[in-house]
């Protein structure tokens, strides 16, 4: 008996001593955050727990926990439609915190969309035409400027032939009338760049690059662009930042194989302490770049910074920008053009090769004259385009309870720098130049005064585009208080935005050599052997264009209530409508030029140049002080046949005010009723998506409407006013032939036309009916290395609104590998333009004299480059 006693109290001990241990074991906890690569919480992730019935999903803020769990080793699975899935293995040891960061499947239908939405909304329920770019997709486009992104967005145009800025972007057969992007707004996280895209020489890509800080890149065509940003009834781009919420960084340098450059990026993010995250990065590069322009051409970096603090019930980020870069801004150069105009064969010219060439040289490294103040002044070539932007913000977004949530985006932005290149304003044998002096005028080299004598026999007339950007800062500040009644979402939001407009046009003309190896200064003397010109500079001033001296300083105050809303009429069946009413109040003054002798060299001596020298009018500046307004609407309906497909509608109008473009016009600038201030843009659309089990599909049919009223071209010296429609449809697909085989591809079909004036019925310039790409990637060896090609090409476009030259269609041919060396480490070589394709994207002049060979001004993507890049991810 006393054993049996003795055994039960040594079971019951033992007993014990296991719950008490089992019950220890129990207690342990796992959490954490699930967010994409942004850092940006997703809510509705599933989370299971592998080999166990235990799964929960990710609440509003992307938080899990499991609770009692047992110390040891698990595997965790998360899932989320859009995303690969994530397979996760965790020790526990007490309580547990594991993030976790979800990457984007390349075949998304269901990721979370912010850009032109006043809520997150997954794509396949949004009534609206977006694309989505993650870096990973970036790279394998190869592109070599920020604008070369664009060209494989469905619906975009981006004519990325002017180096890493000045790029011409538009949207959906809407005219590129003025440069930049008139109808389309450039916007760094939520807020626009600048207020006006088409800001001469000042274009929203001059101030944004593309680095490491971005997470992802939005566009979105149409639909509610219009009601939810000021300036942008064809759509948004929108770069959002990473936020340090999914911690690692990057560290990778690019060498040019067979061009100047030398680029470093260093990003790096992650948690400082509890709800508390920051991300950092920037890159610093340099070098001649592509074409020859015989001097350090790109020379600059850009640093950001953002820390986030979450909070029960929401967020606040706080940000900071600061850019200081040099990027050689490309002409239109001379090419050679036979044929005839509806067959034309375009190739280089002799002597200068128009992919590789360049129209600045070391023989042209400054350009002199008076200031805007009327000092003297002297600004290197070699500056480019200079953008130098320094900018502090703060998204705040809290969720009060009961329905309500509110959002403020706000920044400050200092923007100033300057743009100097030099541009054709004629191109002509030297007979023709030398007469246009005077008859019997000769032409010598400046640098030894030997008799002019170059193989091809061609002078270009350089107007050198010298623009002082005083002041282009602008103040942001868009909130937003949101309202959810059980199935009625009601969004109002007031924007506010203060955008300065002061510039210096400080413009001089030389004669130069056609030669794309340092084109030599030229120098030109009357009958009478009268030297009229110093080292390749006859005029302080544009005369060939009335002497274009200016100062613009005028300032746009706008403001904008709107309100959105959303009605979920069904499960599957919604609603969405908004209204937006921007008003503008500009202010200011602008200032011509006037003529005066000054010894701008300081020799004690006044040349014949010097006897004209043109500087800006100060004592005769025209006042400005007028105002505008314009109402903007959009409504959309989206029905989800199920959870893979739907059809979406909607109609939008609005408006793109102008800025610069009409100053100089003689209009009366104290009447807003007599100035044409505003263009007006009418869209209708309709769509349908559609989910693979490994892929997507989208297509978007849509009509558009112009009503312009014309706006100022440098280029071309002339005001452009036209009334356009275009009918088109939009394709975007991506598919994963096989685990390792993905194929993404769009195209864009459009039918434009003019619907005014003297070119009614005539396809408006440089609009292609046919926009493709098509962009197969292959990842081998167990996913190690990756192998990408890209096709982006365009049907034929005339070059200007009267169709007569066509200018021909092209395809851009771009590839690379990646290959991965070490944990981390991986190399790629990357070659853009790969069989050297002429492309011409814009052109001068409009026809041709057929049956002979003419010199024609165009601007045409660069040629074959090859980089190579070491990157190290941690």
């Amino acid at each position: 008996m006393k054993t049996i006693n003795s055994f039960f109290k040594k079971m019951g001990l033992v007993t014990a001593v296991l719950l008490f241990n089992f019950s220890f074991s129990q207690n342990s906890n796992l959490s954490g955050t699930v967010s994409d690569a942004s850092g940006a919480p997703l809510v509705g992730v599933n989370i299971a727990i592998k080999n166990t019935t235990k799964a929960i999903a990710t609440d509003q803020n992307g938080k899990y926990t499991f609770s009692n769990l047992q110390n040891g080793t698990i595997t965790i699975i998360a899932t989320y439609v859009g995303f690969k899935a994530a397979e996760l293995n965790i020790t526990i040891n007490g309580n547990t915190v594991q993030d976790v960061s979800l990457t984007e499947d390349a075949n998304v239908l269901q990721d979370v969309v912010v850009t032109g939405v006043v809520n997150p909304k997954a794509k396949i329920k949004s009534s609206v035409s977006i694309t989505s770019l993650g870096t990973e997709q970036i790279t394998q486009s190869a592109p070599r400027s920020t604008a070369e992104i664009f060209r494989t967005i469905p619906g975009i145009r981006s004519e990325s032939s002017g180096g890493e800025g000045n790029s011409n972007i538009s949207v959906r057969g809407v005219p590129i009338s003025s440069g930049g992007s008139k109808y389309l707004q450039l916007q760094e996280d939520g807020l626009p760049v600048l207020l006006f895209g088409d800001i001469a020489f000042a274009t929203a890509d001059i101030f944004t690059r593309f680095d490491g800080n971005i997470a992802k890149i939005e566009a979105i065509r149409g639909g509610s662009a219009s009601t939810l940003s000021t300036n942008s009834p064809g759509g948004i781009i929108n770069f959002i930042s990473k936020t340090g919420k999914t911690e690692g960084g990057n560290l990778s340098t690019t060498f040019g194989l067979d061009y100047g450059n030398f680029r470093t990026d260093l990003d790096y993010g992650g948690k400082i302490g509890e709800g508390l995250y920051f991300h950092a990065g920037g890159f610093y590069r340099t070098g001649e770049g592509i074409r020859n322009t015989g001097f350090n051409s790109n020379n600059g970096g850009q640093f950001k910074f953002n820390i986030t603090k979450e909070f029960e019930n929401g967020s606040i980020t706080v940000y900071a920008k600061f850019l200081n870069d040099r990027a050689v801004a490309y002409m239109p150069m001379p090419v050679a053009v036979s044929g005839t105009n509806a067959n034309p064969n375009w190739k280089s010219v002799d002597g200068y090769d128009a992919t590789t060439g360049a129209l600045q040289s070391i023989y042209l490294t400054h350009n002199l004259g008076l200031g805007p103040d009327g000092n003297l002044r002297r600004e290197a070539v070699a500056n480019g385009m200079h953008p130098i932007s320094k900018s502090i913000g703060a998204n705040a977004s809290f969720d009060l309870g009961d329905g309500w949530k509110i959002n403020d985006n706000i920044r400050f932005t200092l923007n100033t720098g300057g743009f100097i290149s030099p541009f054709p304003a004629e191109l002509a044998t030297a007979s023709t130049i030398a007469n246009s002096f005077g008859a019997g005028s000769t032409l010598s080299y400046a640098d030894n005064g030997a008799a002019f004598n170059t193989p091809n026999g061609l002078v270009a007339r350089i107007h050198m585009f010298d623009t002082q950007l005083n002041n282009m800062g602008n103040f942001m500040n868009d909130l937003r208080l949101t309202k959810k009644l059980d199935k009625i979402g009601i969004t109002a939001g007031f924007f506010k935005s203060m955008q300065n407009v002061s510039m210096s046009w400080l413009w001089n003309s030389y004669l130069q050599e056609v030669s794309d190896e340092n084109p030599r200064l030229i120098n030109v003397k009357n009958a009478a052997g009268t030297l009229l010109s110093e080292n390749g500079l006859y005029a302080y001033g544009t005369p060939a264009w009335g002497n274009l001296a200016r100062n613009y300083d005028t300032q746009y105050n706008v403001s904008a209530p709107y309100i959105n809303i959303t009605v979920d009429a069904t499960e599957k069946l919604s609603f969405e409508g908004g209204l937006r009413y921007d008003k503008g109040k500009v202010t200011g003054s602008f200032a011509g030029g006037v003529s005066t002798t000054y010894d701008i060299n300081n020799d004690g001596k006044i040349s014949v140049p010097e006897q004209n020298v043109y500087a800006i009018d100060n004592a005769n500046a025209t006042p400005v002080n007028y105002d505008y307004d314009y109402y903007s609407y959009t409504l959309g309906a989206n029905f989800l046949i199920n959870n893979r497909q739907s059809v979406f509608a909607r109609i939008s109008k609005g408006a793109s005010a102008k800025a610069d473009r009409i100053l100089f016009s003689g209009l009366n600038y104290l009447d807003g009723n007599k100035i044409n201030a505003l263009d007006f843009l009418q869209q209708s659309e309709i769509g349908y998506k559609q989910k693979f089990n490994r892929g997507y599909f989208y297509a978007t049919a849509f009509h558009s409407k112009t009503d312009e009223q014309g706006g100022y071209e440098a280029t071309s010296n002339s005001i452009i006013k036209n009334n356009y429609k275009s009918l088109g449809l939009e394709l975007e697909s991506a598919y994963d032939i096989t685990d390792n085989l993905n194929l993404r591809s769009s195209l864009t079909y459009t039918k434009a036309e003019i619907t005014s004036g003297d070119n009614n019925g005539n396809q408006p310039r440089r609009q292609p009916k046919l926009m493709y790409s098509f962009i197969p990637t292959y990842k081998f060896m167990n996913n190690k290395n990756t192998l990408g090609l890209s096709f982006v090409g365009q049907s034929k476009a005339f070059a200007q609104d009267n169709n007569q030259l066509v200018m021909d269609g092209f395809v851009i041919v771009n590839g690379f590998v990646e290959v991965g060396i070490a944990k981390g480490l991986s190399l790629n070589i990357s070659g853009n333009n790969l069989f050297n394709t002429l492309a011409i994207t814009e052109a001068e002049e409009g026809s041709i004299t057929e049956n002979k060979v003419n010199y024609v001004r165009a601007r045409s993507m660069t040629g074959r480059s090859l980089s190579m890049a070491l990157s190290y991810k941690f």
